[in-house]
């Protein structure tokens, strides 16, 4: 199994809490037995251009009428298109920042949101993505705590946006753990938070291991 583990966050590594919970999931895995290989992105460092003109006309463009510019504007994203479809877990680990996910997940949304190749545009219209058969995680720390019940819930902008998003290119369940409150609040809910998220983990790295086990038995002769 190939996990493409992907990190958001603007922090050096010793100071981020989302580093530090996507590496503890992944070591939560591993604890449980499954096996895996993995393909790290950091998209703060490698940071996916912004969508221009170009990059429209080439994407819309048949892939057989393409000039060599075009190849050129499109490589980038043709890559990350590729280490997307070639893994077959996602786990993305990002902050909130200003009520939304980070600029820098944002460009490698645009990257990999391509016709034809991440989702097929149909002649009627209509779109279906393709990336169905991924498993995809986001592990998210918020500054407030935006959960049921607390004032700032209905400003959460980056759980729709990942959502729906996702869901275009064939996502339909992503699964989240997110930690929160991490800034403004006390001490002891800071702390109450990363033990919920821990424990959170904890949990899902155990169902995942037994769902993987499993899907790799093999079947019963009759």
């Amino acid at each position: 199994m190939k996990i493409l583990h992907i990190d958001a966050s603007s922090k050096f590594h010793q100071w981020s809490n989302s580093r530090a919970l996507g590496r503890y999931f992944l070591q939560q895995l591993k604890s449980n037995g499954v096996e895996f290989d993995i393909d790290y992105l950091d998209v703060t460092e490698d940071v996916q251009p912004h969508v221009s003109a170009e990059f429209v006309q080439a994407t819309y463009t048949p892939k057989e009428e393409r000039t060599e510019r075009m190849h050129e504007v499109l490589a980038s994203s043709d890559a990350m298109c590729q280490r997307v479809m070639d893994a077959d877990v996602l786990v993305c680990a990002m902050p909130m920042y200003n009520w939304t996910i980070p600029s820098t997940f944002k460009t490698f949304i645009d990257a990999i949101t391509r016709t034809n190749v991440t989702y097929d545009l149909l002649a009627d219209g209509s779109t279906v993505g393709k990336l169905g058969d991924k498993k995809v995680l986001f592990i998210t720390t918020r500054g407030a705590d935006l959960r049921q019940g607390s004032p700032y819930n209905h400003m959460d902008a980056m759980t729709p946006v990942l959502k729906a998003a996702f869901a275009f290119i064939g996502v339909e369940a992503p699964q989240f753990v997110d930690a929160q409150p991490l800034q403004f609040t006390v001490a002891e809910a800071r702390e109450a938070a990363l033990v919920r998220a821990h424990n959170d983990l904890d949990q899902l790295a155990a169902e995942w291991a037994t769902s993987m086990a499993k899907c790799n038995q093999p079947e019963m002769a009759v």
